[in-house]
């Protein structure tokens, strides 16, 4: 006789059916758990029209849309301001003419809130161009200063 039995009949078909149930409740839990982890980080996300953003690059479409290449590539651009609400979760925004190729709505969740902050804004400086086109750089301020002993 050998080391196995044929199963045959209804007999395989009770089995196979308790199996698929214990699979099925496996994945429910496995999925559930994952569920619970991933509604742990998840925030919800809610604009006015007014507010300003930032607009989330992904590294591709940074590449293919924006110019911009390397590791120094902004993950932000922007502020822009929301123009609209369309729907639960996508917002209009008033882009930059140079972007205007891009379709002006976006998700939620490539949106960043931008915090206005004075600091922000740089100081545009004068420059005094020489003959031939050529500037001298001179250093607003020193921040440190130290002798290098060897």
């Amino acid at each position: 006789m050998p080391a196995y039995r044929q199963l045959v009949g209804p007999k395989i078909i009770e089995i196979t059916t308790d199996k698929i149930k214990v699979i099925k409740e496996r994945l429910k839990t496995a999925q559930s758990r994952q569920k619970s982890y991933a509604d742990n980080h998840r925030r919800h996300l809610e604009f006015q029209i007014g507010d300003w953003v930032f607009l989330k690059l992904s590294h591709w479409k940074g590449v293919v849309r924006f110019g911009k290449r390397g590791k120094l590539c902004p993950r932000y651009i922007g502020p822009y301001k929301i123009v609209e609400r369309v729907g639960l979760v996508a917002y209009r925004l008033a882009l930059s003419p140079q972007l205007s190729r891009i379709h002006d709505v976006f998700h939620v969740s490539m949106l960043r809130k931008y915090v206005a902050d004075p600091s922000h804004v740089l100081r545009a400086q004068p420059i005094t161009l020489r003959e031939y086109l050529t500037y001298e750089e001179e250093p607003v301020q020193i921040l440190d200063l130290r002798e290098q002993a060897l």
